[in-house]
């Protein structure tokens, strides 16, 4: 939505390069996992029980490197495995039977003979395209008049000003077909790797419930947090107009007789603070759950955020039924930051924002068009939106290369409270 012909352009030329970057990566990754082999023929006669621990740990230098790319080329996140039983107390035979007993060692080297199967001749197809097309653009035009009869370029045989043109012409089209299909090749290898490059099951559900234990931690620390902010809310805002509002109905009261007139001010300020009261209570409540979430669900609720943005915000919703209220809240919060965010840092003049459930998740993801760098490291923002998302096993991505744009997608597990149609 936010791309122009340049932009567009030059992403092509920076995934080309990539492309680039990967295969050599696969020859790397072939020679690691041959050697990783090598060293596994070799522990019988007791020289691999010393050459295996280097070998391993440096074919998951590899991995983890092609983990960190896959991240910051395409979006994706693949989870590590568990680190590698390194332990230098142990002799290097014990060493070597921990890395052997360990699953994603073995991951680790499935990957590396695929990697340059698979995955190596993946990304060599733009590149052929590009450099096939270059003779045809750049070479043909100069060298058809001084070779004989037989010259071909594809399906085009050679031999005169206007097959040379024609040449030229398919040449230049294989070199677009090249530069347009690096990206989605990227992503395709990205897919093809993922299966092995991301943790056994066992080190994911460890993770998980290690990951789970410390939100269920954060989220209680957050809840005892809250709970004594809404406390000090109602005892310095809502109580102390009560308070107030009590004492000047007593001292009306006692007017009612003597000074009916100033019996009257006090009653015309007791309606005064409790008016006051009730706005304190109403922004109490619309910090805890916005009433909107309540009354209208949460793609509309996302559309008032819209409309009170300065920015140009497009939403569109496709949530097939209302979710549970806490998930409505913390999506609807979220996606107030997002919106603060790209306000505030990316000088951002246009957003999007989808909502949709797909997989039993609730998934919302907001683009911007400002200048991208963002980082999850720097302030407490895009750290809050985390633990927030924590408290319901959800999860945030973010991809914002230098130049933009910024894309935000967060996601909840969660289930559908009530079935009816919401789109736009």
């Amino acid at each position: 939505m936010f791309d122009n012909p340049r932009t567009g352009a030059s992403r092509a030329c920076v995934a080309v390069g990539r492309c680039q970057l990967a295969s050599l990566h696969a020859l790397a990754v072939s020679a690691m996992g041959s050697l990783v082999v090598l060293a596994l023929l070799l522990v019988p006669v007791g020289v691999g029980f010393r050459l295996l621990p280097p070998a391993a740990r440096a074919l998951r230098v590899l991995s983890d490197r092609s983990r960190s790319r896959a991240e910051r080329w395409t979006g994706v996140r693949i989870g590590p495995s568990e680190p590698l039983p390194v332990d230098r107390a142990l002799n290097a035979r014990k060493r070597s039977g921990a890395i052997i007993a360990d699953e994603g060692f073995w991951r680790d080297l499935a990957w590396a003979w695929l990697e340059p199967v698979v995955g190596g001749l993946l990304v060599a197809v733009p590149l052929a395209l590009i450099e096939y097309g270059a003779f045809g653009a750049l070479v043909q035009p100069f060298i058809w008049r001084l070779i004989n009869d037989g010259n071909w370029y594809a399906f085009i045989p050679v031999h005169s000003t206007a097959t040379m043109c024609a040449a030229l012409v398919l040449g230049l089209a294989f070199m677009a077909v090249g530069l347009l299909a690096a990206p989605a090749v990227l992503r395709l290898h990205t897919r093809v790797s993922r299966p092995l490059l991301s943790a056994p099951r066992s080190s994911r559900l460890a993770q998980r419930v290690e990951r789970l234990t410390d939100t269920r931690a954060r989220a209680l620390d957050a809840q005892a947090a809250e709970l004594r902010r809404i406390e000090r809310d109602l005892h310095d805002g809502a109580q102390a107009r009560l308070v107030a509002l009590g004492m000047t109905l007593d001292r009306a009261t006692r007017l009612m007789e003597t000074d009916p007139a100033a019996a009257r001010e006090l009653l015309l300020d007791v309606r005064r603070t409790s008016e006051g009261a009730l706005q304190d209570l109403r922004e109490l409540v619309h910090g805890i759950h916005p009433p909107v979430l309540a009354d209208r669900g949460l793609g509309d609720a996302v559309r008032s955020l819209a409309l009170d943005s300065f920015l140009d915000v497009h939403v569109e919703t496709r949530l097939p039924g209302k979710l549970p209220a806490p998930v409505e809240s913390a999506a609807y919060f979220a996606v107030s930051e997002a919106l603060a965010n790209a306000a505030k840092h990316s000088e951002a003049r246009e957003v999007g924002v989808a909502l949709t459930y797909e997989n039993g998740s609730l998934r919302a993801t907001v683009t911007d068009d400002g200048h991208g760098g963002a980082d999850p490291s720097r302030g407490t923002g895009l750290a809050g939106v985390r633990q927030r998302l924590d408290t319901f096993d959800g999860t945030l991505d973010l991809h914002s290369p230098q130049g933009g744009p910024t894309t935000l997608t967060m996601e909840i597990p969660c289930a559908l409270s009530s079935p009816k149609t919401s789109s736009s």
